[in-house]
């Protein structure tokens, strides 16, 4: 899960690149869904991928706009 929180006063350059160019993501990284809070401010993703790497190489596409937390989610434990 990616939480993205849009700097301040960069919405319209977000929303523009966005339309522009897409998710910009690097093969191998893939958006699986992607949730706006009401006020645009943020973007949770659930995304997926084999190389974590990848992450950093998409973040490079975005970090003039936006701060990121990461979120490793994994399937929930069986109960003993």
């Amino acid at each position: 899960m990616v939480i993205e929180n849009f700097r301040p006063g960069t919405l319209d350059e977000v929303y523009k690149r966005f339309y522009e160019k897409g998710r910009m993501l690097p093969e191998g990284l893939s958006c699986i869904d992607s949730w706006l809070e009401n006020k645009g401010h943020r973007c949770f993703q659930l995304m997926e991928t084999s190389d974590q790497s990848l992450f950093s190489e998409w973040m490079k596409n975005w970090d003039d706009l936006a701060e990121f937390e990461i979120i490793e989610i994994g399937e929930r434990p069986e109960p003993e």
